[in-house]
């Protein structure tokens, strides 16, 4: 994007300066969204829906690795947590989807289950419903209000 120079003191404003302010504008204009989707909206559990602009919603990606070539038996769990670089306002909204990175057979068959979500972690367990070896992550998307 353009920027507009700023003039000296006591410099006549013309048509030239004019002219690049008026373009300068427009090329604002284009660049902002005139979408009508510019608002989140953030269910929470202790504050109910909330409305903020996209801009001030938070959105977290991370991952939690829970095994790394490791032996499993069926019907065992394995706790996990993540902690968040920042606290939210209201807990947030967070999802967790297990990720089969060593491509085993004992890895397509897991279960994610999220006990806790605080302000500024998430909780959960890996449930096992095969034994074998695998290599297994936790990927996690957290979507709040910042403080």
């Amino acid at each position: 994007m353009a920027k507009v120079p700023l003039p000296e003191r006591g410099q006549p404003l013309d048509v030239t300066y004019i002219y690049q302010l008026a373009e300068t504008i427009n090329d604002v204009a284009t660049q902002v969204s005139s979408a009508t989707y510019n608002f989140t909206t953030i269910d929470t559990v202790s504050a109910g829906k909330q409305n903020v602009k996209t801009s001030e919603a938070r959105i977290i990606g991370g991952f939690v690795e829970v095994a790394n070539n490791s032996t499993v038996s069926a019907g065992n769990e394995k706790t996990f947590a993540y902690d968040f670089p920042s606290d939210f306002k209201f807990a947030p909204i967070a999802t967790a989807t297990a990720v089969n990175i060593g491509n085993t057979p004992a890895g397509q068959n897991v279960t994610v289950i999220l006990k806790s979500i605080t302000t500024s972690r998430v909780e959960g367990v890996v449930r096992f419903g095969a034994s074998g070896d695998l290599s297994l992550i936790v990927n996690i998307i957290i979507v709040g209000i910042p403080n």
